[in-house]
């Protein structure tokens, strides 16, 4: 049976996906009261027996999850064909349409949103650590390490980049960023929870709700922007991690104060609305869509974007399956690619060591340093606006100029931001205007690098392994947030600012080197003649 549609919005079953979303907004709504009556103790709700009212709304989460997955599994699901049967691309000299405009200011919407939860784990801590006594930089006796919270959310973004890289290719692109969407609503009740423990799982799910959205809004990407403008929106869209940064210092200023630290994570229930109501203006994947025989459906969203689907008898060679070279990940470090899986492997584990080390804790090292919350969180705020421009002037250099160069310029920057903080360390405290400036580098900058890098590295490898080498550079970020963490929740007390920077300039500063030596470019080549040469593993080979 075919899926119907309601509100705009692709739906195996409607009736079931409605009705769990709202218990699921009902579930999250009943749990306000205890939190509206913790006002008088300025929101402090530790030690707080879960009332009738808050054990109901569980309840109803946990029923309301059940029914809209299940509201969104498509029908004859057994008798889908092969997800590798058919591929859909954009074809690369495309024009890029109103259409790619919309899709382009939806998505980065999404991802906004997105990226805006992994990032109120910083702004959270140190209201967390004083209410709970745990052991952080303003507390550095306190009991449970505060690092359990991001090492909890990290654990929970692994698991979720490869849950959602599944769910995408068995239920779709756009039903799985639905499901995060309610899943972003109901981790909403992290601002209501009495005990430690409950915030630990709460993070957890929503590190696994958010991390497969990027890589599934790639995959999108892939299918419906024309090859030659792909690039430079991955950037911009990966990119808008630093003006998530923004919105989320802005809130915890305005908010935090009056609301306590809870209102960062409350603040998930309309912003997941929010979320759920953009997938009206997202497709779904053609090559989704064809595989599960739905074809009118996939042609007519092929037609709007410009795409092109072929089978793998009329694919190139190397996108065939029988062409691949290996299984796992060994042929991305035999040569040829041996030495660009190692520049890729040291810029990912050096964004991954500034992101969970040094922004991670800026906020509560700010504290640390004699600022009140307020006047950290705007200069957090400040810093993350003076540096957004960089996420445009990134994105037109790596669609302009020169993939590999854009990459080294950023990564120099950022690097030499850090190692400013390394050399100056807490005296910067007493000097604004250059404190507002040297954190624009590791905020806006390694945002922008990560963007620049998922881009990257999904161009330069051949089809054949390009997944493997888009994981590399994505786990290995990770990888570096789960050593410092799980360094942190072993006992080691929080890094100064001098130390976490340090620890993400070292390996950028190498990885400046491994790319200048080892990177390659992603656009063609001019030959004497002026004829274009070839391209090293384009995207759309």
């Amino acid at each position: 049976m075919r899926t119907r549609h309601a509100g705009g919005i692709a739906f195996a079953r409607p009736a079931a996906f409605w009705a769990g979303f709202t218990a699921c907004v009902a579930g999250v709504a009943l749990h306000l009261p205890m939190y509206v009556r913790s006002g008088d103790m300025h929101y402090r709700m530790r030690g707080m027996a879960m009332d009738a009212p808050m054990l109901t709304g569980m309840a109803l989460i946990v029923l309301g999850l059940a029914a809209t997955a299940y509201g969104l599994v498509p029908r004859g699901l057994a008798a889908a064909r092969r997800a590798d049967a058919v591929r859909v691309r954009a074809a690369r000299d495309a024009p890029f349409r109103r259409a790619h405009i919309g899709l382009v200011a939806v998505m980065t919407t999404a991802v906004t949103i997105d990226a805006m939860k992994p990032i109120t784990l910083s702004f959270v801590a140190p209201g967390m650590g004083r209410e709970y006594g745990l052991k952080s930089a303003l507390n550095p006796h306190g009991g449970w390490p505060v690092a359990l919270l991001p090492l909890s959310g990290l654990t929970g973004t692994v698991l979720g980049s490869l849950l959602w890289g599944w769910l995408g290719d068995r239920i779709g692109r756009r039903s799985s960023i639905l499901l995060a969407g309610v899943m972003f609503v109901t981790t909403a009740i992290c601002g209501a929870m009495p005990s430690f423990g409950w915030n630990l799982v709460m993070c957890f799910m929503m590190g696994l709700a958010a991390g497969g959205m990027l890589p599934i809004t790639f995959s999108l990407l892939a299918e419906t922007i024309p090859g030659r403008h792909r690039g430079w929106v991955m950037v911009l869209i990966g990119g808008n991690l630093a003006l998530a940064y923004v919105i989320t210092s802005s809130l915890s200023e305005a908010l935090v104060p009056h609301f306590s630290w809870r209102i960062l994570w409350l603040v998930g229930l309309p912003t997941g609305v929010l979320l759920i109501a953009l997938n009206r203006w997202i497709p779904e994947s053609p090559g989704f869509l064809l595989a599960h025989g739905r074809e009118a459906e996939a042609r007519e969203i092929m037609a709007r974007y410009d795409a092109v689907a072929r089978g793998p008898a009329t694919a190139p060679a190397e996108e065939r399956p029988d062409a691949a070279d290996g299984a796992g990940f060994g042929p991305l470090f035999r040569p040829p690619f041996a030495g660009l899986s190692a520049a890729v492997l040291v810029l990912g584990l050096g964004i991954g060591l500034v992101t969970y080390g040094f922004q991670l804790w800026i906020p509560s090292n700010l504290q640390g340093l004699g600022l009140d919350q307020r006047t950290a969180d705007r200069a957090l705020r400040d810093s993350a606006l003076l540096g957004l421009p960089l996420v445009f002037a990134a994105a037109a250099m790596y669609g302009l100029w020169s993939a590999k160069r854009t990459i080294i310029v950023l990564t120099a920057l950022t690097a030499a931001a850090l190692a400013a903080f390394a050399v100056a360390g807490e005296s910067l405290a007493h000097s604004r205007g250059w404190l507002y400036v040297l954190l624009a580098g590791p905020i806006v900058g390694t945002a922008t690098i990560a963007a620049v890098l998922a881009a990257y590295s999904s161009e330069i490898y051949p089809t054949r392994i390009r997944s493997r080498g888009s994981g590399l550079s994505a786990g290995v970020g990770k990888l570096g947030g789960v050593v410092v963490t799980v360094v942190l929740v072993a006992g080691a007390s929080v890094p100064s600012i001098g130390q976490t920077a340090l620890l993400g300039a070292v390996p950028l500063l190498a990885a400046v080197l491994v790319v200048g030596l080892w990177g390659v470019e992603t656009r063609p080549r001019r030959t004497g003649g002026g004829a274009p040469g070839p391209e090293v593993s384009p995207a759309d080979a």
